[in-house]
């Protein structure tokens, strides 16, 4: 498998440049957290029968996913043992009217090379990122790699689910926490690349959005207009805890075609797996790929075999690989974990092995991979020098070299 991966390296007198168009280009506006760079020295360069692997399988995942949540809309007393939110239990009674073809389904899975072949962490099933820099990335890099090309253009992928929803001339809100540059910047993308298409786009808040009659309008600047589509980069659960939670109540019900709709949220909670063996769903491949997961015990700072992980975790927060987590941080997750056992779960820790740069760096490597509407759409990619790909994880461009070129 590893032999398969390539970390090239920019060359350094290109690297300032490069940074500059990721930045100003590829819509990277927040190219560091703290004062850690978070745009990587270096492209991955993978085979192609590797992108085949891991777009078959994210593929399958993808199928298996989707009845997994046709199953639980129907039963839904098994949301509630997930951890979902009890007003988002409530509220999705009303999805009962959900038809899956007629909204956008996005998902990205991540995948790890291990020493027992690819795993992987888990499926971000609400709101993945990376959108840009699955987009644009790869494109930006690809002239110091000449003899590969990019992936799967995600943004395409993502515009084309629309067009067979929505006419092109249709406006489309896209909803995200609009303090913050790094959620701006992932909606300007999209919205930028709509527009190109011709659609319009409405940058909103969730607070202006309005539903009625199981419809989404916009309601920014007190005027109210109808939306042919929705884009939400906000994850669900942080909707339940706004004041003004009670007005997305409709958005279970909705017919206007969304990304994602809520349904998506029955699949995301790293605690589904507890609940396989009481869902008719044959999970195939997601019990090869996810490692053993179980309800909360006691581990030891120094157990190296079983991790713990919020059931609503992002970016990497929060995990307790050791590597990079202090004893201190262990033991405030430990209480945590045991205080909120409905929170957490316990997961077998999966051995990541590092790629080799050319010049004799190691990286752990994060490779995301998109699948829109069930079809595989591009590849988002990180590194770190640790196995925890965290908020200070680099974004890495993914490129392909097909087989039988010449290996740099």
């Amino acid at each position: 498998m590893k032999e398969n991966i390539q970390l090239v390296k920019i060359p350094e007198g290109d690297y300032s440049d490069y940074r500059y168009e990721v930045i100003f280009k590829a819509y990277k506006w927040d190219p560091q957290v703290e004062d850690a760079n978070t745009v990587s020295e270096y492209i991955a360069v993978l085979d192609e029968t590797v992108v085949a692997e891991i777009a078959s399988f994210s593929e399958q995942l993808a199928m298996e996913t989707i009845e997994m949540e046709t199953e639980l809309l129907n039963n839904l007393f098994l949301a509630k043992e997930l951890g979902l939110p009890n007003s988002m239990c409530r509220a999705m009674k009303k999805a009962k009217n959900y038809k899956k073809e007629d909204h956008v389904r996005l998902m990205r899975f991540d995948f790890h090379p291990t020493d027992e072949g690819w795993k992987i962490s888990e499926v971000n099933s609400d709101v993945p990122g990376g959108f840009a820099e699955s987009s644009i990335l790869p494109e930006v890099a690809a002239r110091f790699v000449p003899d590969s090309v990019p992936s799967e253009k995600f943004s395409q992928h993502l515009l084309n689910g629309f067009k067979k929803r929505i006419k092109p001339d249709g406006t489309i809100g896209f909803v995200h926490a609009t303090s913050y540059s790094d959620d701006r910047q992932v909606m300007q993308f999209m919205g930028d690349y709509f527009e190109k298409e011709g659609y319009r786009a409405l940058y909103l808040a969730p607070n202006h959005a309005k539903f009625e009659n199981n419809r989404v309008f916009s309601t920014l600047e007190n005027n109210k207009e109808e939306l042919a589509g929705l884009i939400r980069f906000f994850p669900l659960e942080w909707m339940t805890r706004l004041p003004f939670s009670a007005k997305w109540q409709g958005y279970y019900s909705t017919v206007t075609p969304s990304c994602n709709h809520p349904v998506a949220m029955l699949t995301q909670p790293k605690s589904l797996p507890l609940i396989w063996n009481r869902l008719a769903t044959d999970c195939k491949i997601w019990k090869q790929l996810l490692p053993e997961t179980k309800l909360v015990i006691p581990l030891e700072y120094e157990d190296t075999d079983y991790i713990y992980k919020p059931v609503f975790g992002r970016v990497g927060g929060d995990i307790t690989i050791k590597e990079a987590t202090s004893e201190k941080e262990f033991e405030r997750i430990k209480k945590e974990a045991l205080k909120r056992k409905k929170e957490w779960i316990v997961q077998r820790k999966f051995n990541s092995l590092p790629v080799q740069t050319q010049d004799g760096k190691e990286f752990h490597l994060c490779i995301g991979v998109f699948v829109v509407d069930g079809v595989f759409a591009g590849l988002y990619g990180r590194i770190n020098p640790h196995a925890r790909i965290d908020e200070k994880a680099k974004d890495i461009p993914i490129l392909v070299r097909k087989n039988g070129q010449e290996e740099l």
